[in-house]
């Protein structure tokens, strides 16, 4: 008896009495839901969840390339400060790095 309670409730839960696009609620997106602004909504949290990636990945990167005149500078004074070059080969090299 409670087999057959079940059943008939499950088949009432699956019965869509709508017989158009705006009867019932049916049919989400055009129907009874929120229609194209429920869409646009969809299509703006992806967005922001996708851009929260891209700057948390951009912000836990190092930022600037391994190449750039500020970082090879540095290193050049540090070098020069440290004793690991000469005053001929700092000139050298400071004057090749344009600074």
């Amino acid at each position: 008896m409670a087999l057959s309670a079940l059943g008939s409730s499950a088949g009432a839960a699956f019965a869509d009495s709508a017989d158009g696009w705006g009867d019932g609620f049916g049919h989400m997106m055009w129907g009874g839901g929120f229609g194209m602004f429920g869409g646009l909504m969809m299509l703006l949290f992806w967005g922001a969840i996708i851009a929260l990636i891209v700057f948390a990945v951009r912000g836990f990167s190092s930022g600037s390339g391994p190449g750039s005149k500020s970082d090879a500078a540095e290193i050049l004074r540090e070098r020069y400060a440290k004793g690991e070059i000469d005053d001929e080969e700092y000139e050298r090299r400071k004057a090749k790095l344009g600074l």
